[in-house]
């Protein structure tokens, strides 16, 4: 049977394969939750330890955040050259060897390097599955697969910070990096048996074999084999990231880039934080990360319901208010709570809001770029929002070392959210390619 694979693919009732494929994105995203994380789970007993101040953990809070940033841009361009699945397989090897080096390492500099490296792992992972997610997803459920992709961190960091709690129980922090290390490489064998090369990204860039490799996961899916590999356009399969930058792009780039960076500098700043402002309210650290666990609670929460609304209403419009709804939030969290409980609900809530616009912004991220660069797209727009993130943890350690008080923090950093709700009123939805 001769035909396009994609359009197969887009065309046809979602399968057991492409339905496997998007529960492994979750699941390879779950494992990115709760990495970033870990460093917030142990981070009340390296103070202990160490005796740093905050704005030492701040810094050593963000170190992979900026690994993260370069790993999206470095290693989302190489997805688009090389591979989902490849560029996905090395960046659970970067992670798990990284998680292992922590619960070893006997400095704050040293930590921070280890953070470092395997934050390139995360940023590259993240990019890669963003791609995989949306390619194995028909056109019916695309919005729906990316979302519920993205939905993969906070349970994450649900499920990882629930085992994180009851380890620094009987264990020292370096429990929870050594934990992260042994699931990380675990699914090294899941991603190798049961997750094939993305078909999209085999008929647009025409690796050797290609049509094999598409015509072998074509009828593991159930479906008629292709005679020859679709026609691309050869102007545009050799412009590669440059396109980004291209007139028909140009704007979409830049605003949602933007936006990305404004608004994780907020995320991250309530998931940073969390943990330390806890413990300095009295409470043990197994305390403080039950407080972490409830705003993934409501970030989880919030991606579900999202995944929901995005059937009914329009994505760019959804996400603006729920941005205007995160900024709120987030100046609430500012208010402080007199009881754990209390603190926790508010903590929930912020989360659902703030995860939420998050994961949107992901489906904007698979919507907007086209096949060719739609990982370059998406790790150039995280990679750049990374500096966000990585400067959230630190601006709000240095405004808190200040003398600054935990509502005047929250204020300045909910403007984030504010600006990203800015930069998506801006943006032209129905541009995307």
């Amino acid at each position: 049977m001769s035909g396009d694979p994609r359009h197969i693919l887009a065309n046809s009732p979602m399968n057991a394969l492409q339905i496997t494929a998007v529960a492994i994105c979750i699941i390879l995203n779950a494992l990115d939750g709760f990495d970033v994380l870990a460093i917030s789970f142990a981070s009340p007993g390296i103070v202990e330890e160490w005796n740093i101040n905050r704005a030492q953990l701040g810094i050593v809070l963000s170190m992979e955040l900026f690994g993260m940033a370069g790993g999206s841009i470095l290693l989302g361009g190489i997805a688009d050259k090389v591979g989902r699945r490849p560029t996905i397989i090395a960046c659970l090897l970067v992670m798990s060897l990284g998680m292992y080096l922590a619960s070893v390492v006997t400095s704050l500099t040293t930590l921070s390097v280890v953070r470092l490296f395997t934050g390139v792992g995360i940023g590259g992972m993240l990019a890669a599955i963003n791609a995989m997610a949306a390619e194995y997803s028909n056109a019916r459920f695309r919005n729906l697969a990316v979302i519920l992709m993205a939905t993969g961190y906070p349970l994450g960091a649900v499920v990882g910070g629930s085992v994180a709690s009851l380890l620094l129980i009987s264990f020292d922090w370096r429990a929870v990096f050594l934990f992260g290390a042994i699931v990380t490489g675990s699914f090294l064998l899941l991603v190798w048996f049961l997750l094939p090369e993305s078909i999209e990204y085999l008929a647009e860039k025409r690796p050797a074999g290609a049509l094999e490799r598409i015509n072998a996961t074509l009828k593991r899916m159930g479906h008629q084999t292709v005679e020859a590999l679709p026609s691309v356009v050869v102007s545009v399969r050799h412009k590669g990231i440059g396109k980004l930058f291209s007139p028909a792009l140009l704007s979409i780039t830049v605003l949602l880039t933007l936006a990305y960076f404004a608004h994780i500098m907020t995320f991250y700043y309530i998931i940073k934080w969390i943990p330390k402002i806890v413990v300095d309210m009295g409470y043990a650290a197994s305390a403080a990360g039950g407080v972490l666990v409830w705003a993934n609670v409501g970030g989880a929460t919030g991606c579900v319901i999202l995944s929901l609304l995005t059937r009914y209403f329009d994505l760019r419009r959804l996400i603006i208010v729920i941005l205007l709804l995160a900024t709120v939030m987030v100046i609430v969290f500012g208010l402080g709570q007199s009881e754990l409980s209390q603190l926790a609900t508010v903590a929930a809530v912020a989360g659902f809001f703030t995860n939420s616009a998050v994961v949107g912004l992901y489906a904007l991220f698979a919507q907007c770029f086209p096949t060719e660069v739609r990982a370059s797209g998406t790790g150039f727009a995280i990679g750049v929002g990374r500096g966000g993130a990585a400067l959230g943890p630190i601006v709000a350690g240095f405004l808190f070392a200040g003398g600054h008080g935990l509502i005047t923090v929250s204020i300045f950093m909910s403007l984030g959210s504010l600006i990203a709700a800015f930069c998506l009123m801006k943006l032209r939805y129905g541009q995307s390619v």
